[in-house]
């Protein structure tokens, strides 16, 4: 359902890719290594298929956030799926 994002790691842009096996509610949030939540980048119904989202390293409000390790994770269809990436400035 969910592969690695792209490029990792990554300045100032990744993308977070997932497949939704039919339609239904998807979720997609980044977390500090402190377990903070950083952006919430999706959180809707989507249609079945392959859904690309993009991070631009930025928090809620659209500022930059700093370099480090962030966790991405993706819920839906009954699974919750947490990745690491990296954001080098």
């Amino acid at each position: 359902m969910v592969e690695e994002n792209h490029p990792n790691p990554f300045n100032p842009v990744t993308t977070i890719r997932f497949t939704a096996p039919s339609r239904g509610h998807v979720s997609v949030e980044v977390y500090t290594l402190r377990g903070e939540r950083v952006a919430t980048l999706l959180d809707r119904v989507v249609e079945a298929g392959s859904h690309p989202v993009v991070w631009r390293g930025e928090d809620e409000h659209g500022r930059p956030v700093s370099s480090g390790v962030y966790f991405y994770r993706v819920r839906g269809f009954g699974r919750t799926v947490t990745q690491k990436m990296a954001l080098v400035r």
